[in-house]
């Protein structure tokens, strides 16, 4: 029989296997080519998406802040002290803007940071409002009261007695004018070890936080501060029986009580309610200096 060397015959098959390895390889990173090219395309269009939210977002948040800068800019007192405060929450507004102008990586923890810093401003504004239109009403009542007078004031013994009047009166709205006011009032609950948590039910104790606004017309010195926390139950949460105030010429329950310095600035302070039945629900807290009312607030604790 004689020898044939079947490797160099090109009939026969075995030459083919080689061909289909590399015919396999092809394929696979054809179809590798394509997933990559599909996730990738995929990536693209969720970034661009992600983009055109931050940048909606980005609108929506200089859009509100402009607003607010601009009712800022609006309101006008000649009471110096508010002036002053007026100007140091403009500028505050202005520097957020630059802030959120000057931001090049938006996301979702800062969008919340900026709507949490306009939330603030729109609350302090708000209570600015409140109080140059109180010192507004004060004011025309007052010049109207002085014209009405005017009038009415026929003799020098009447005027002697309408001043009078005029003088009680003023004194009572000098006192009304010099009453402490409370702002930024927020229930905290805290652990055994005072650390923070979520749960009305891991709650040893409650923390009340508070600032005392800053009044000229108040007196300076030693103020007690009764806090009266009215739980989901509608009862007054207090440590001891004992704890009493006196307000409107009737005595109340409180929860908690402090003693502050106060020096016609503003004041945070931290006030602590140590006694038990803290559930989850809605709080009730409000916050008694010199005999008013000087603030209150509803808290849900969950």
């Amino acid at each position: 029989m004689d020898n044939y060397d079947y490797g160099n015959d090109p009939d026969y098959g075995g030459s083919s296997s080689p061909d289909k390895s590399i015919k396999g390889y092809q394929i696979i990173i054809v179809v590798l080519a394509v997933i990559l090219g599909v996730l990738s395309f995929l990536y693209y269009n969720q970034m661009n998406t992600l983009k055109k939210e931050y940048a909606i977002e980005r609108d929506t948040l200089t859009n509100r802040l402009s607003n607010i800068m601009l009712e800022y800019r609006d309101l006008q007192t000649e009471n110096d002290t508010i002036s002053r405060y007026l100007d140091v929450e403009r500028e505050r507004a202005d520097s957020l803007m630059e802030s959120l102008t000057r931001e090049r990586n938006l996301s979702r923890a800062k969008i919340r940071q900026y709507e949490k810093e306009l939330g603030t401003l729109r609350t302090v504004m708000q209570g600015y409002v409140q109080q140059i239109d109180s010192l507004n009403t004060v004011n025309k009542r007052l010049i109207a009261e002085n014209v009405d007078y005017r009038q009415q004031v026929t003799s020098q013994r009447l005027r002697a007695d309408m001043a009078e009047e005029m003088a009680d009166e003023l004194s009572t709205k000098i006192r009304r004018g010099a009453v402490i006011r409370v702002r930024g009032i927020a229930l905290v609950a805290l652990s055994s070890n005072d650390r923070e948590v979520s749960r009305a039910n891991r709650a040893a104790r409650l923390r009340v936080d508070l600032t005392l606004t800053g009044n000229e017309l108040s007196e300076p010195g030693s103020r007690a501060i009764y806090v009266r926390i009215t739980g989901p139950d509608g009862y007054v949460m207090a440590n001891s029986t004992g704890a009493m105030f006196e307000f409107e010429g009737e005595y109340r329950t409180y929860s908690a009580m402090r003693e502050v310095d106060y020096q016609n600035e503003d004041l945070t302070v931290s006030i602590f309610y140590n006694g038990t039945g803290i559930t989850s629900g809605v709080y009730s807290v409000e916050v008694y200096i010199d005999g008013y009312l000087s603030g209150s607030s509803e808290v849900v604790l969950r």
